[in-house]
């Protein structure tokens, strides 16, 4: 594959370094035995399944320089299965074709050493692709790689950064509690130095091992609610490795939390009456000259901004399963609470689904705010990217951009319940030109399977209403 490899204690993105040493992907057996120095028997390889799950197997060290070159078979239902890894028999890939192999080969970052648990293990990162190499569709990465290729093709460069909120819980009954250091547990802390503080040494190694799979963080803050944090991804001129390290730093962010003695959750909404976890996507576009194509030199922002507003706009909608994909997600969707639940956009307006901030105009940008932390990476900056090409190519224009209470506005109001989410996705026609119509399929369906189980079950706040009431 022509990957070199610096051998060292960490692994750094592509490269593994020891003491200085270099080897070719290709020199298996120092690979091996590098491996085998920090005390790695085998290797994880594992693919993002649509529900941003990893799935895959163990190789012994002995098969690594097969996997790295010809990747795994794997069933290409793998991809599809459900929340609790369940086969989806609606999906189409199960028992209509045998339940049949596809590969899954080496994305090109790893292997990744997750240096957190007590026995080091490595990870080397798939997707799905043809005999050939070329990514399939079905796959999440591979779906994102696909929107990527009509900018491409238009030479034009997506910049994005990302922000990425979660919680830190405790689980003594199985119900989370906020972990805080607030002298009143439970109460909010936004921006607080002390929660900062507290939680020192589980941010320093956050970043550490960060910084060891090459992906480049900013800031962190406490965000608004109880034990609730906030950290940066800073812009990058490469959409597929920004979606990688987003799905990368949740897997780190929960294994250094594991390490410290608790818990971290992307649930959407965790809390009652308590905000939650929402993903917040920054990009603009880069002409071949290098010009951000969002700029005209004024506050207001370019015609091609708008334009790609108004995609967003338009296919807002009909993606917000993709934005919102569990029971859960969306009960952070409630006026004032910073998520939106309108269709609409404004100047440096946070209660709006699509902001504009202030910004130098060369940095103008949007930033999507619909999205929660339990949502996709990949499929998330899809589905955006996807919208935005819709904007250029069919030069609409938005609507008025909102200032002040948006939650007032008079605005198209986003799909409410999963119940609908799933069924305007299901009468989507935007994304059929943009996702491979087999992810589509398989989505909507383990979705479906999804909102069958939870509609069978009842909870215990059922019980404990109505049991010796009614």
């Amino acid at each position: 594959m022509g990957f070199q490899f610096e051998i060292g204690e960490i692994i750094v993105g592509r490269v593994l370094s020891i003491d200085g040493l270099k080897i070719k992907m290709s020199d298996a057996d120092r690979l091996r035995s590098t491996l085998k120095h920090i005390n790695i028997d085998g290797v994880l390889a594992g693919v993002c399944d649509l529900n941003g799950i990893l799935r895959g197997k163990r190789i012994p060290l002995s098969q690594i320089d097969k996997v790295m070159e010809e990747g795994l078979k794997m069933p290409l239902s793998l991809v599809g299965v459900d929340i609790w890894g369940e086969d989806v028999l609606g999906n189409g890939q199960v028992l209509e074709t045998g339940d049949a192999d596809i590969t899954y080969r080496p994305t090109g970052r790893g292997p990744l050493i997750q240096s957190w648990h007590q026995t080091p293990t490595a990870l080397i990162p798939l997707q799905m692709t043809d005999e050939t190499g070329i990514p399939l569709g079905p796959c999440p990465r591979s779906a994102l790689d696909r929107v990527l290729g009509w900018y491409r093709d238009q030479a034009l460069t997506v910049v994005c950064a990302m922000e990425l909120e979660f919680h830190l819980v405790a689980r003594d009954d199985g119900r989370p509690t906020p972990i805080t250091a607030h002298r009143l547990k439970g109460a909010p802390a936004i921006e607080a130095i002390d929660e900062l503080e507290a939680r020192e040494g589980f941010l320093a190694e956050v970043y550490e091992v960060a910084a060891t799979w090459d992906i480049d963080l900013g800031s962190a803050l406490s965000e608004g609610g109880a034990g609730q944090f906030e950290i940066v991804l800073n812009h990058k001129s490469d959409p597929l490795a920004i979606a990688d390290s987003t799905y990368f730093l949740k897997r780190i962010i929960r294994g250094v939390a594991a390490k410290h003695g608790f818990e971290a959750t992307f649930m959407a909404k965790p809390f009652e009456n308590k905000p939650g976890n929402g993903f917040h996507t920054h990009f603009s576009l880069v002409d071949a000259d290098g010009s951000n194509i969002f700029d005209d030199g004024g506050e207001l922002g370019s015609d091609p901004l708008r334009h790609a507003v108004s995609g967003l706009e338009s296919m807002m909608a009909e993606t917000m399963l993709i934005f919102a994909p569990h029971m859960n997600s969306f009960r952070r969707f409630a006026p004032a609470s910073h998520a939106p639940t309108t269709i609409a956009w404004g100047y440096d307006n946070r209660l709006a689904a699509l902001r504009i901030p202030q910004s130098e105009p060369k940095a103008r940008r949007v930033e999507h705010r619909v999205s929660g932390a339990d949502a996709n990476p990949y499929l998330v900056l899809a589905a955006i990217l996807a919208a935005v090409r819709h904007g250029l190519e069919t030069r609409s224009q938005p609507s008025a951009p909102v200032a002040g209470n948006v939650y007032e506005a008079d605005r198209p109001h986003l799909p409410a319940t999963w119940r609908s989410a799933i069924d305007v996705f299901a009468s989507n026609e935007a994304l059929k030109d943009a996702f491979d119509p087999r992810l589509i399929a398989m989505f909507l369906a383990a979705k479906r399977q999804e909102q069958g189980v939870f509609s069978e079950r009842i909870p215990l706040f059922e019980y404990e209403t109505y049991v010796d009431v009614v």
